[in-house]
């Protein structure tokens, strides 16, 4: 008497295309969150205005303060209007960052700020 020949495995079934596509967009949702992690947000940067609509900003003569003023307004005394092409729009912009530590003095003149910064 023959024994009957041992059935050979059967091979895995191919992976379900509703689980690869999970798979793939499980991969994708780690990658993302690891390029945010990894670059420190930077790609999600926002910048407040820094003054809301109607207004414009102006420089304290003489100190880094600032303030915001009514459109058609005139420039309260002790401040200046932000020289032409050097106006800070939004927090940290190059204008904004670089009047931290520049001022206008009583001459109209734009001069550093001692101990600013």
């Amino acid at each position: 008497m023959t024994s009957a020949p041992t059935p050979l495995p059967r091979p895995a079934a191919p992976p379900s295309r509703r689980r690869r596509t999970r798979g793939a967009a499980v991969t994708a949702l780690v990658g993302a969150a690891a390029a945010v992690v990894l670059t420190g947000c930077s790609g999600l940067s926002f910048q407040d205005d820094i003054c809301a609509g109607g207004e414009y900003p102006v420089l304290a003569v003489g100190s880094t303060g600032s303030a915001c003023v009514e459109e058609g307004e005139k420039v309260p005394d002790g401040y200046t209007r932000y020289p032409e092409g050097k106006v800070p729009l939004k927090t940290d912009d190059t204008w904004d960052v670089y009047w931290r530590t520049h001022t206008v003095d009583e001459e109209g003149n734009v001069v550093e700020v001692p101990d600013a910064g």
